[in-house]
């Protein structure tokens, strides 16, 4: 059966990640079924003691699957390499959602049952603030030296002893091709009569609010209270007026294939490997006004035993290893934080090498912005504005 190529409604960018895959995809399929099956929420077949085995809690679509969808070659490869069992599982939907679930527990020291937790940067901060993450044994992961040195000194971990980043995420506009075939590129073009009551924002408050504040000219970094009310309260109305369905974490892609939704403010990755599993019928965009930018972290939860941080620790090594964080780039289509990946990923594929999506260019990182670090006070405030327009 002859592939189907991608649709001439996607962006040219879209169209050259989505012929990237479907060629390696279809060759790695191969390799996968040779390599033999592996559950997904449980990975590999070693020992299930405590000291050969570590736990990982992560976002969904965020690891490489091979072509049936049963394993995670990059997790099969270390767990041979190291004899070390990965329960892997995608039990991170939304910050918040994920911390309220873990926090009692790590108030009391009760074991969460994860060694490795991968929250976003500012959630991170949250973490690392009240204690609840173990300093990483440096000796254990002589790869964070590949660390981008645009990440080396974030604000809520300055010397990346209890952190550090997994992939950085891009949000901005998602779109159904069929439904937006002229696609979308500022946030006024999400209300069409054609999208009315099929619109999702993000739960993630950073990313939604500021996509909404680039939109109306405010600059994220230095926002203030009376600006950010302002982008809650336009929020708000779009809800009460029916153009918003939902406010959603990772599950909003559900609701893009099922249809219910046909535009959304979403993560870029999320968007092309969607785009991928269903024939090019979704593309992304950041917007004209711009979009945000943040990072997705390695943490090791302060419940973690010491032979699950051992553990832990060998794992990160591992993906910070350029040709592995090449091989996840590949998949997940998010920003790599580690050097040397792109010179890796030239030998699996060379249109993905020079995609802006996965090693942006000055240009393009122009066009991102960082939401401002809050203070508590904030934190505390501004979140519950935009639970309550989200209608929690």
């Amino acid at each position: 059966m002859a592939k189907a190529l991608p649709p001439k409604s996607l962006s040219p960018e879209a169209r050259s990640i989505l012929s990237s895959q479907i060629s390696r995809r279809a060759v790695f399929a191969g390799v996968g079924a040779a390599a033999g099956v592996t559950a997904l929420a449980s990975c590999g077949s070693g020992s299930s003691d405590a000291a050969s085995t570590v736990r990982w809690a992560n976002w969904t679509l965020y690891l490489d699957v091979d072509e049936a969808g049963t394993s995670y070659p990059t997790l099969q490869a270390f767990e041979e390499q190291f004899g070390i069992t990965a329960v892997y599982t995608e039990d991170i939907n939304d910050n918040d959602e994920f911390f309220g679930k873990v926090q009692g527990q790590l108030k009391l020291g009760e074991d969460i049952g994860y060694d490795i937790i991968t929250p976003t940067d500012w959630m991170a901060g949250r973490f690392i603030r009240l204690g609840y993450t173990q300093k990483f044994d440096k000796a254990n992961i002589p790869n964070a030296k590949n660390l981008l040195p645009t990440l080396a000194s974030p604000s809520f971990d300055p010397n990346r002893d209890n952190s550090l980043t997994y992939q950085s995420i891009m949000a901005g506009l998602g779109w159904n091709t069929t439904v937006n075939p002229k696609g979308l590129k500022a946030i006024d073009d999400l209300w069409t009569p054609a999208n009315k009551g099929k619109i999702i924002v993000l739960s993630e408050m950073r990313d939604t609010i500021g996509v909404i504040l680039l939109s109306q000219g405010v600059d994220i970094t230095t926002v203030t209270e009376d600006q950010f009310m302002n982008a809650v309260d336009f929020l708000q109305g779009k809800i009460n007026d029916g153009w918003i369905r939902g406010v959603k974490g990772n599950e909003y892609k559900e609701d893009l294939i099922s249809g219910d939704a046909t535009a959304v403010i979403a993560w870029a990755g999320d968007l092309f490997q969607l785009s991928n599993e269903n024939e090019g019928k979704f593309d992304f965009a950041i917007p004209e006004s711009g979009g945000t930018i943040s990072g997705d972290n390695f943490l090791i939860p302060s419940t973690a035993t010491a032979e699950g941080k051992k553990n832990a620790e060998t794992l990160i090594n591992y993906y910070y290893d350029p040709a592995i964080a090449a091989e996840v780039a590949a998949y997940v289509n998010y920003v790599t934080p580690v050097m040397g990946a792109q010179e890796e990923m030239e030998k699996i594929d060379p249109v993905l090498a020079k995609s802006e999506y996965i090693f942006p260019t000055e240009k393009t990182m122009s066009r991102l912005n960082v939401f401002k670090a809050l203070t508590p006070t904030e934190e505390s405030t501004w979140t519950e504005a935009f639970q309550k327009a989200a209608g929690n």
